[in-house]
């Protein structure tokens, strides 16, 4: 049967879409009091959070549950892995990452993007973009299971409280909250901005800023009347926003931007115009240290990696891989001591030392790698994407 209207836009955007998301550190803030029960008196009082979240661990830090070896007692027996889906090969790479080497090669739905952990940290969601469907991995085997049809899921996350999944539609012009398990439709948002990508929460959860690439413009989502609140237009011409990130202690959004070649800074409660923070060239995954204390900021155009630290606002490396290479999106180590990245157009996953910012590994994968899940990670829940753990 001929291709559908959606099917066909898709393909005339592939290309746009796979070039799209398709000085030693300083010592950082001390540790705060865990008897500290007020926020400090310098960060504004935040609302109530959303019902049902799980409370915060530390109001100073919304990552106080991802330090090392803190695994849920829902993953404790997960085999340490790493999956990649290569959205060229229709397939997802599963790497042992004891020896660096690929041990099962999955075969999934047409065009993988992410893996994505769910809320309950059971389950792992392949996003088969052009396929139209979810493929579910089974962690404690690796083993794929059932298949649901969803609609254009290049993307997916879930609300802080568990209720819903939220599907980023990028080519249907949606953001679709979803039963997490089921993946039945509960409301469906239309968006008039282009590309629909990537997002984060805020630290109560009432709300989280979506990027949308092809369009250059953020969005800012109440979660739980699951309504668009607030819209803006980068404030540079061309921008092609990327993934999105908080920082430790809930006050500040950073935007990846690979056409900025850097990121852009935003008060998520104010949603001012952002300020753009330059990172190198192609800037596009934002992954956070298990101590809290650094962000690794992938530059995919120049085979880069720079390390922000967030007590010193500042950049303070940047780790240049041997032989140059295309990171891209992934995840750290549970033990913190691994950044785990994608090479979208070499066709490989780079492994690289945190303490040192060596190159461990460059493994060989299928075609187009992307959004790569390190599996298991500590924290009490998934917020979703490669693994955004509160």
């Amino acid at each position: 049967m001929p291709p559908s209207p959606r099917a066909l836009t898709a393909a005339a955007l592939l290309v746009a879409a796979l070039a799209a998301c398709a000085a030693p550190a300083g010592q950082g803030r001390p540790e705060p009091s865990r008897t500290q029960a007020a926020v400090p008196p310098d960060r504004p009082v935040s609302s109530p959070g959303l019902p049902g979240m799980p409370p915060v661990l530390d109001p100073q830090d919304v990552y106080a549950a991802d330090r090392p070896g803190k695994l849920a007692a829902a993953v404790r027996g997960f085999p340490s892995r790493v999956y990649v889906p290569n959205t060229n090969s229709n397939t997802v790479s599963v790497i042992d990452p004891a020896t660096y080497k690929v041990i099962e090669t999955i075969p999934v739905g047409n065009q993988p993007q992410h893996v994505v952990p769910s809320w309950d940290l059971k389950t792992l969601w392949v996003n088969n973009d052009l396929g139209d469907s979810l493929t579910a991995i089974d962690p404690a085997t690796g083993k794929a299971g059932r298949t649901l049809d969803v609609s254009d899921p290049y993307n997916l996350y879930f609300t802080p409280n568990g209720k819903y999944a939220v599907v980023m539609a990028s080519m249907d012009r949606e953001l679709v909250f979803r039963d997490p398990r089921t993946m039945k439709v509960a409301k469906t948002v239309p968006v008039d901005c282009a590309g629909v990508n990537h997002a984060d929460f805020s630290a109560d959860g009432r709300y989280f800023i979506v990027s949308c690439e092809f369009s250059g413009e953020l969005l800012k989502v109440d979660t739980e009347k699951m309504e668009i609140v607030g819209q803006q237009r980068l404030p540079k011409q061309g921008a092609m926003p990327q993934d999105v990130k908080l920082s430790p202690d809930g006050g500040t959004f950073y935007i990846a931007d690979m056409m900025a070649h850097g990121m852009w800074v935003l008060d998520g409660e104010k949603f001012t115009t952002p300020e753009l923070l330059p990172t190198g060239k192609g800037a596009h995954g934002l992954y956070v240290s298990r101590d809290s204390k650094q962000m690794y900021v992938t530059n995919r155009g120049e085979g880069s990696v720079s390390v922000f630290d967030f007590a010193k606002d500042e950049l303070t490396a940047k780790w240049h891989l041997p032989d140059g290479g295309s990171p891209d999106m992934g995840g750290v180590s549970a033990d913190g001591k691994v950044l785990w990245l994608s090479g979208r157009y070499d066709a490989e996953v780079y492994a690289i030392d945190t303490t040192t910012g060596k190159q461990l590994a460059r493994i060989p994968v299928g075609s187009g790698p992307h959004g790569l899940a390190v599996y298991p990670q500590p924290g009490r829940y998934s917020l979703g994407h490669t693994g955004v753990f509160r």
